[in-house]
């Protein structure tokens, strides 16, 4: 990769909010006044601040532990939601809460095989990243229920793509485009997470907080981890049985978590 984190960053946002600028242009006159903060909110914790996280994180962490990592997001989003967003829930989805906590401590003390250490500092960054996307779902699913899928993701990009590409011509970019034979294989690549990953999961994503729940919503990203492992296999990462002990303690997590009611 010729870009370092912060451009990775700028990249990803950059392009994702280009390719949603048609859409904003349209959406941004459905935005009530009211709902500004929620958009903000949104925007920030829901892409602009993950995004620097990942880009930063993933570089010191395999990609089986933040894989397995991500998997805290519906554990997060049912802590916040019960913490901040007055969302009632039983006590076992207060368990499952810990349990899933405890699944992920596992994998990141234990999880890695001799001689690969994952930095606890970064690793810890994708974990603020995944509270981040949590707290992000709960503003979706209580403040802005009365808006479309596209009109929530074009707005809220809308508000961070201005600073995310000044922040990336900020930095070294032009000189490495014009000097590092890589810049352009690493650009298409992140054009393809971005306008893949981003653009359209943000889209997909936000269409089924609205047909569901936030909760429910955020187990999509049970399915991260299994991809994760498989893909670092192929990259020749060592799977321990630690991977399992914690994925198994987070699928618990997931199962306490369930429930019929239908304000959960």
């Amino acid at each position: 990769m010729a870009f370092s984190p912060i451009q990775v960053f700028g990249c990803r946002i950059g392009i994702a909010g280009l390719a949603f600028f048609p859409f904003f242009l349209k959406e941004i006159k459905k935005l009530k006044r009211k709902d500004l903060p929620a958009f903000i909110v949104v925007g920030i914790f829901g892409s602009g601040l993950p995004a620097f996280l990942y880009a930063l994180g993933q570089q010191h962490v395999s990609s089986s532990i933040a894989g397995l990592l991500n998997s805290l997001t519906p554990l997060f989003t049912l802590l916040i939601g019960l913490m901040f967003f007055q969302i009632k829930v039983p006590f076992i989805k207060i368990v499952a809460v810990f349990i899933g906590l405890i699944g992920a401590i596992i994998l990141v003390t234990y999880g890695q095989p001799a001689g690969q250490a994952n930095n606890y500092f970064y690793a810890g960054m994708l974990v603020i990243a995944t509270s981040c996307y949590a707290l992000s779902l709960n503003t979706v699913g209580k403040y802005l229920g009365d808006y479309g899928a596209i009109t929530i993701s074009s707005i809220a990009f809308g508000l961070v793509t201005i600073p995310a590409i000044l922040i990336l011509f900020s930095t070294d970019f032009v000189s490495v485009m014009q000097t590092d034979t890589n810049a352009y294989t690493s650009l298409t690549a992140v054009a393809v997470l971005s306008l893949l990953g981003t653009f359209a999961a943000n889209i997909l994503f936000y269409k089924l907080v609205q047909i569901t729940n936030p909760l429910f919503s955020s187990m999509v990203s049970y399915l991260i981890p299994i991809v994760a492992i498989g893909w670092g296999v192929v990259d020749g990462e060592l799977i321990t049985i630690f991977h399992f002990i914690g994925f198994i303690l987070i699928l618990c997590g997931v199962y306490l978590s369930k429930s019929k009611k239908k304000n959960t």
